[in-house]
């Protein structure tokens, strides 16, 4: 794997150490995040952030456990980090680092006072929502070491403010319980119970959104460091309460080792296919229905399209066959009206994307393809092809094949947007993409082909199924080609002048990413053109991967910032989007292009933003600062699929 550290120039200043950020997550959905500094930019950010019922009912416990040193002489050096609503930064004991290092995905601090060397490493026992933070004394002593265990208890994506109750904290064997919640246990632990006032959080300020909170020092741990090697620790957890995790030390030594299998058993061909192997291991999740996807970290939690656009690079990447198949058994059994289930970050079960069913029937027969496990095909088979039966009658949101010519249409209703691009704006869709979108067609005839192909193998005739395909690629090559070379976004889409479903219609020829699929899927409607693909780099191509619109476009947006509505409406109107590399790639390499260089800029990106990860998206203009969230689901599995295929 690619080990990432930094020394004092990175980690003692704020603009390179407090935007990296590093990740441990428990494999429920739960997470520790931070920064390379120490220092809390986000409200999301804490040492023990803990899943509810859904990956995405997060709630935030723990939030830091600030060091303090106590030498000798009896000076006190605190080495926390907190940026206060005065705009003081205060401690600064990032300024006292010597390195971060990421190490097997665990993070490693070490501070230096003079002659003492510190150092601090943390895990989260996989499978239950607890974390473990261990302090070795490197160099030095004897010292002592103060650990005040600062937290809260709410809603991941709010705060809590000290003009409401005050948190609720009880002794326990060795530290306390806070709100009922979570345990702390630890050495000498001393109740203070205080509030720290107006903590601020810079990228919710940056976001637009409150940046501000109020965090409840609970009390303090204590012990004594006399010589190199000693070690003072810190637990963590939520669930049951009464089950104690492993000593902390173990913790972090098993969660090495289950991160070294994790890579070992992806067979990586090179560092980097290591990293990406562990980075995908953040997103694949246990949940009380089994195995799911979490879109990305730190603010969503598992849908469908994102889950099924990642399974290749995310499951048959990384040697996770097994758990992909229970998880297409699972997906399968929410199909409805031909439609896959979306469980939305708010936690209702809704229906609402035209394509992450077509997703769903890709993944299935990319699993059979690359497993051989035909049985999973045969067992599948029947609800596959109610998906289909269900689009030839039309189904929700007016999504139904054209008979006239066999493509796919989505007629669409005011406030919805029903493809990848779904971004709205008070309520209203910035790109509603009405009509027959390329991408969607793409999908549903590489759909159609996978799944002829899987009734072949199970021994059923597919002639009507290649009839079906045959006739949409055939209007497919027909309507999409457009004269400058390039496809068409979306035709017949219901023209300007007229309402949503009015009568005229008009084919968009905006340059987008979308028909990359139209190249690149492993039933592509076309072959690839290299004059055309060479257009569509020049127009979208960045180190980071393409772009959503072409910047000569009149709506071209060059920034992903500022508040909600600034951040969406840019969203798919020019801001890159990491997880386009692989259908490029792909596209690429079919046409016979060189493809040797188009990735460079994303493997140096591994240490820029997410550290060892890959981020949601990034600005459509030079210099492509990362946006979103830092570690995204099918940015790592594109990236890692797209590799793997070479």
């Amino acid at each position: 794997m690619i080990e990432f550290g930094f020394g004092p120039g990175v980690c003692g200043e704020l603009a390179g150490g407090a935007t990296r950020e590093w990740l441990v997550t428990d494999g429920l959905g739960g997470y520790a995040m931070g920064t390379v500094s120490g220092l809390r930019t986000r409200r999301y950010h804490g040492l023990l952030v803990v899943a509810g019922e859904t990956p995405a009912a997060r709630r935030v416990g723990l939030v830091s456990l600030d060091p303090a040193v106590v030498l000798p002489s009896g000076a006190r050096v605190r080495l926390g980090a907190h940026e206060w609503s005065s705009g003081v930064v205060d401690p600064r004991g990032f300024e006292y680092l010597e390195r971060f290092d990421l190490i097997d995905g665990l993070p490693r601090w070490r501070w230096r006072i003079g002659d003492v060397v510190i150092e601090r490493e943390l895990a989260m026992a996989y499978g239950r929502p607890a974390v473990a933070v261990v302090h070795r004394l490197v160099a030095g002593g004897p010292v002592r070491l103060d650990l005040s265990a600062a937290g809260t208890w709410r809603d991941a994506h709010g705060e809590r403010r000290a003009d409401g109750p005050t948190p609720r904290v009880e002794p326990a064997d060795g530290g306390a319980v806070v709100e009922g919640a979570y345990r702390l246990t630890g050495p000498d632990w001393t109740p203070e119970g205080q509030w720290w006032l107006g903590v601020h959080h810079r990228e919710e300020a940056a976001r637009g959104l409150h940046p501000d909170e109020d965090l409840w020092c609970a009390g303090r741990f204590s012990g004594t460091l006399d010589r190199p090697g000693d070690t003072v620790s810190v637990l963590a957890w939520a669930g049951d309460l009464a089950e104690e995790p492993p000593p902390a030390a173990q913790v972090v030594a098993a969660a090495r080792q289950r991160h070294r299998a994790v890579v070992a058993a992806a067979k990586p061909a090179d560092a980097v296919d290591a990293t990406l192997a562990l980075a995908a291991d953040a997103f694949v999740v246990r949940t009380s229905a089994g195995p799911d996807v979490v879109a990305g970290y730190p603010w969503f939690g598992a849908w469908s399209r994102d889950t099924m656009t990642s399974y290749e690079g995310l499951f048959l990447c990384t040697g996770r066959a097994d758990e992909g198949r229970e998880l297409l058994r699972s997906y399968a059994a929410t199909l409805s009206e031909g439609m896959l289930a979306n469980t939305a970050d708010t936690g209702r079960v809704e229906y609402n994307t035209v394509d992450a069913t077509l997703w769903f029937l890709h993944a299935v027969s990319r699993h059979v393809t690359v497993t051989g496990e035909t049985d999973l095909g045969d067992e599948l088979l029947p609800a596959l092809h109610g998906v289909v039966r269900a689009h030839l009658d039309g189904t929700r949101y007016g999504i139904a094949v054209d008979p006239a010519d066999g493509l796919i249409t989505q007629g669409g209703t005011p406030g919805t947007a029903l493809t990848w691009m779904d971004a709205r704006v008070y309520g209203v869709p910035v790109t509603p993409r009405v009509g027959k979108p390329v991408e969607v067609n793409a999908l549903w005839i590489n759909g159609l082909a996978g799944l002829a192909e899987l009734t072949e193998l199970a021994g059923q005739d597919p002639d009507e199924l290649w009839r079906l395909h045959d006739r949409a690629r055939e209007a497919f090559g027909k309507r999409f080609p457009t004269p400058a070379g390039w496809l068409h976004d979306v035709v017949d889409a219901p023209a300007p002048a007229y309402p949503l479903g009015g009568a005229a219609h008009h084919d968009d020829d905006l340059l987008r990413p979308n028909q990359l699929l139209a190249w690149s899927l492993p039933y592509a409607p076309l072959e690839p053109d290299p004059v055309a693909l060479r257009r569509v780099a020049a127009g979208l191509f960045t180190p980071l991967g393409p772009r959503s619109l072409a910047p000569d476009s009149p709506e071209f947006a060059p920034r992903h910032r500022g508040g909600p509505a600034d951040r969406d409406g840019a969203y798919h109107q020019g801001t890159v989007w990491p997880w386009l590399v692989g259908p490029f790639v792909e596209a690429y390499r079919r046409a016979g292009l060189p493809t040797d260089d188009l990735l460079t800029g994303l493997v140096g990106h591994l240490g820029e933003y997410g550290l060892g990860s890959v981020s949601e998206t990034a600005d459509g203009s030079a210099p492509h600062a990362a946006t979103g969230c830092p570690f995204q689901a099918w940015s790592v599995a594109e990236l890692l699929r797209v590799r793997r295929a070479r």
